[in-house]
């Protein structure tokens, strides 16, 4: 039987993310399963090139997310 107690997912925006979304850091609700390319749907932000990573590490699209995971979705930049 599926669990359908919503998962809490905390997602933080770095760089201009956050002023394009309007937010640098909040909680959202998913439902299990739930991925970080779902996520990334849920957010808007298909088609943007970003970099989402837990715990310093980088998710693909099709990585599962947890209840209590805290997720960070930056925008890809390069310099030197």
């Amino acid at each position: 039987m599926k669990d359908l107690t919503p998962m809490r997912i905390r997602v933080k925006l770095i760089g201009r993310f956050v002023e394009k979304f309007g937010f640098s850091e909040k909680e959202l609700e998913a439902p299990a399963p739930f991925t970080a390319g779902d996520l990334v749907a849920r957010l808007g932000m298909a088609g943007l090139d970003q970099i989402v990573t837990r715990s310093g590490q980088a998710l693909c699209p099709a990585q599962s997310l947890a209840d209590g995971d805290r997720v960070v979705i930056a925008p890809i930049f390069s310099g030197g």
